[in-house]
This record gives C-alpha cells, sequence and structure tokens, in this order.
C-alpha cells in the first residue's frame, strides 16, 4: 500500500517537474505576441477563478472568506503571484528559458538562506557550501563561462528573474504566518487577491505606455499556450506538487525540482540548441548541490520545505 503511495506520489511530481521545465518555453514563445504585464494576467485570473471553485468544493463557502487575514493575503500574494510572475516574464522576454529554468532550481537553497536572514535558522555547513557552489553554477550558465562581455548579454535580465524568484520566497514563507489556513486555501485566495493586483499592475503600465493590451486575435492564437500557463501549469501543477509532497515528504519532494532545469534543456536540445561546455558544467554543479544540500538536510533532521512555484 506504502508502495503504491510512493509511486503515485512520485508520478505526481515527475508530472509536475516537466509541466514546469516546459513552462518557460512555453512563456518565451508568448512573449512574443504578448508582454509580461498582460501574459500574466491571462495566467492568474482564469487560474483564480478555478482554485476559488475549488476551495469552495472542498473546504465550503465559508472557507473562500480571508476573515482577518485579508490584507496579509493580499500582500503575499502580490509578492508572490504578481511579483513572481511579472518580473520572471519580463527577464525571460529578453532571456533563455534554460536560464530561467536552473535560476528557478536555485529556490531550494535561497530558502534556506532567507529563513536564516529572517528567523535565525541557520544552515549547515554543507548547505552554505552548496548554496556556493549551485550559484557559480548558475553564472556558468548564464554567462557560457566568459564573464568579459557579461553586460551586453542576458545578465540584467536574468536579475529580474532572479529578483521574481526572491518574491516567491516571500510568499512562500509567508505562508507561515497563517498556520490555520490550509495549503488550499492560502493558494486559492492569495492567488485571487495577487490577480487583483496583477490586474491594476498592468492597467497602470498600459496607461504609463508601457505596457500593451493584446488584440484578441493575438490571445487566440497562443489560446493554447495560455491554457497550459494558467490550467496545467498554474492549476493542475501545483495540486500534482502538493499531492506529490504529502505522499513523498518534502525533503524527497524537493529533489525533484532537478528535473526542471534537465526537461528545460532538453526541450532546447530537441529545438536545436547546441550548448556549451560551460553550460552543462554549470547545470550539474547547480543539480548536484542541491542532491548534496538535500542529503545533508536529511542528516541534520533539517526540514525542507518549498511551496510550488505556480
Amino acid at each position: 500500500m506504502q508502495s503504491n503511495r510512493s509511486l503515485k506520489g512520485a508520478a505526481m511530481l515527475v508530472f509536475t517537474t516537466l509541466v514546469w521545465g516546459a513552462m518557460f518555453t512555453v512563456a518565451k514563445n508568448t512573449l512574443d505576441a504578448i508582454d509580461a504585464f498582460w501574459l500574466t494576467t491571462w495566467r492568474y485570473v482564469p487560474a483564480s477563478l478555478i482554485m476559488l471553485a475549488v476551495l469552495w468544493i472542498v473546504e465550503g463557502r465559508r472557507a473562500l472568506a480571508p476573515e482577518n487575514a485579508a490584507r496579509r493575503l493580499w500582500m503575499f500574494g502580490s509578492l508572490g503571484f504578481a511579483g513572481f510572475s511579472i518580473l520572471g516574464y519580463l527577464g525571460l522576454a529578453r532571456s533563455q528559458p534554460e536560464h530561467a529554468a536552473i535560476i528557478i532550481a536555485l529556490m531550494p537553497l535561497f530558502t534556506t538562506l532567507a529563513n536564516w536572514l529572517v528567523r535565525g535558522t541557520r544552515p549547515n555547513r554543507v548547505t552554505l557550501a552548496a548554496t556556493l557552489v549551485a550559484f557559480a553554477g548558475a553564472v556558468l550558465v548564464i554567462t557560457k563561462g566568459r564573464l568579459h562581455g557579461v553586460a551586453d548579454g542576458t545578465l540584467s535580465a536574468d536579475a529580474l528573474v532572479l529578483a521574481g524568484m526572491l518574491c516567491w520566497i516571500g510568499y512562500t514563507m509567508g505562508a507561515s504566518t497563517l498556520p490555520q489556513f490550509s495549503t488550499l486555501r492560502y493558494t486559492a485566495l492569495s492567488m485571487a487577491l495577487g490577480a487583483s493586483t496583477i490586474v491594476a499592475v498592468s492597467v497602470a503600465a498600459t496607461l504609463a505606455g508601457i505596457a500593451h493590451p493584446p488584440a484578441l486575435s493575438g490571445v487566440a492564437d497562443h489560446g493554447i499556450d495560455i491554457a497550459y500557463l494558467s490550467l496545467v501549469a498554474g492549476v493542475l501543477a501545483v495540486f500534482a506538487w502538493n499531492a506529490g509532497v504529502a505522499a513523498l515528504g518534502a525533503p524527497n519532494g524537493v529533489l525533484f525540482i532537478n528535473l526542471v532545469p534537465i526537461t528545460a534543456f532538453a526541450i532546447g536540445i530537441a529545438q536545436g540548441h547546441r550548448f556549451g561546455a560551460s553550460e552543462i558544467a554549470g547545470g550539474l554543479l547547480v543539480i548536484g548541490a542541491l542532491i548534496a544540500s538535500n542529503v545533508a538536510g536529511r542528516a541534520s533532521g533539517v526540514r525542507t520545505f518549498m511551496r510550488s512555484p505556480a
């Protein structure tokens, strides 16, 4: 019985990480026609409505009320969904899907550092060393092993993706301030309130001439891509991630995040991209560092947790 549960959990986590690995390529293609602001809007408005419907069905109508936590849910939802997606897409528009995937793979390690900074939970030496190694690996991928001329490359764009990732870490840590909320309730309500911020920011950016609403024909042309980003990556993958982590435990579940950059690189190769030795070495450094940190966390009894990057 336990083996079946573990297999189902592993299958769900593989599904999720494959979906997220492909998500960056799908978004990159869509950003050619829809800018970061409005792609985020088209992604999260329908996703939030579906999440609210699921919350109603699972936990009842009363769960839809934010009670006295509306301000925190809005703040963390805005930080996570608006900050993560808009900044990430702005960066991805000028960078590569493989870069974004590598940066997102750093999230468990950066979450550990954030816990140390905010809560005083000092990571062990192996985790600290793994963080430095993983960061060096990400730099290798981004710079292709050539530090000269970096300013002419995608460094500023990748910095936006990193900023978006840090926003998501803040969103993840915010969940601990609402222990009375289930994962589903926190996700659904924060996503809905975050979606209101996304719409407001997109409208403001449009009025300022920064963003440009897409024509309905353009949205229709990328309907499948938007559905993938919203329904598959933003809803189904989140449920699969939560169920998989519940079945296998957080320490085992986090290991599957390694499949995100592997999937992104595999898609790139299938599309004809050729990666240099430094990029491959950098990716392997990131993955190796994540595994080493996870093993060290098990040995020291440190609980590893990362909320899904919906």
